[in-house]
């Protein structure tokens, strides 16, 4: 038996087909490659080049590859850019998460580890977000996200009572960050890792986007989890589902404590060696001071640890970048 990982060519989605395969579970990998690499998935792991949004080619690939359980990465990931492609972003999100639960009921698929965002409580007011928070996404990228989770546990009520329930839940986190694997790395254009990298990297000085917030040094607030951490949680969220045992709806994987911009930057001259004082730039309209998210659940039930120190998340996605040089 396998598991298919949609969106496995990606950055994350990458990292998921590893923890997969070290776990001892076979990897099948669909992905059309808009913003993946197949130099990403590791040589032997079946790859099938395509869009979730093809539903035949979901459900032979399901068939195909005795797959038991599906880690849903895929999806447009740029909530910023989905403010003004809005359309695009519900057609890949919630279409595409549809024709992913459409083809497995069809195939009798019952296992699913949905990859949210954190993204789905917008810009709450609160010191560590939990789980049962209100949900306010500020993005239709958020919103679709949100309406992802919606679709799957909807499935799951509707098939509650009959002979291939769906078992399920989503984990939700915020900024992923580092590498695990020297061969991938994150390539976003949105991201703030690799606009660092590739500033330092063009001999730029990075910027930060204000340093008048209410936190201890000036600048935001934010989750930043290692890529490592990430992957191995969804792994353990489909052993657990698997193995039949009770889960959550939905986990945030959360630092607890969060990192400010200017202590991601001092890192980042650490780290690499390359002194820079940041350019100042004006707040960025809507960004809110903190925003941290609780792990505590995910801790309980998925072995969930902030494994890497940010020096350590600095190192790895440096080297990675680098090497790809």
């Amino acid at each position: 038996m396998s598991w298919l990982v949609t969106g496995g060519a990606g950055y994350i989605g990458a990292h998921v087909v590893r923890a997969l395969s070290a776990a001892g579970i076979a990897p099948v990998v669909i992905d059309d490659l808009s913003s993946g690499h197949d130099g990403f998935v590791p040589e032997g792991v079946p790859f099938v080049r395509g869009s979730i949004l093809d539903r035949e080619l979901l459900e032979q690939t399901l068939g195909d590859h005795a797959v038991e359980g599906v880690i849903h990465v895929a999806g447009f990931k740029y909530a910023g850019v989905s403010v003004t492609r809005p359309l695009h972003t519900y057609h890949q999100n919630v279409e595409g998460t549809r024709i992913v639960l459409e083809a497995m009921a069809e195939t009798g698929v019952t296992n699913i580890v949905f990859s949210s965002s954190a993204a789905v409580y917008g810009t709450p007011d609160v010191p560590l977000v939990v789980e049962n928070l209100p949900k306010r996404p500020a993005s239709p990228y958020g919103e679709s996200k949100l309406i992802g989770e919606w679709l799957i546990a909807d499935q799951a009520r509707a098939t509650a009572d009959t002979d291939a329930p769906l078992r399920h839940t989503s984990l939700r986190y915020f900024n992923v960050v580092g590498s695990a694997d020297p061969t991938v790395y994150d390539t976003s254009p949105h991201n703030l890792f690799p606009i660092v990298f590739e500033k330092l990297i063009a001999g730029e000085t990075p910027r930060i986007n204000g340093d008048d917030y209410d936190t201890p040094d000036g600048t935001n607030v934010r989750d930043y989890v290692h890529v490592g951490d990430i992957a191995a949680a969804h792994v353990a969220a489909a052993q657990r589902l698997v193995a039949g045992e009770p889960i959550e709806a939905a986990y945030n994987l959360g630092s607890q404590n969060g990192l400010s911009v200017r202590e991601i930057m001092d890192a980042m001259a650490r780290v690499t060696g390359i002194a820079f004082t940041p350019e100042i730039g004006p707040r960025r309209p809507g960004d809110p001071d903190r925003i941290v998210a609780t792990g505590e659940l995910a801790a309980r039930d998925l072995d969930w640890q902030m494994r890497y120190s940010i020096d350590e998340m600095v190192r790895t996605g440096w080297e990675a970048r680098r090497r790809a040089l």
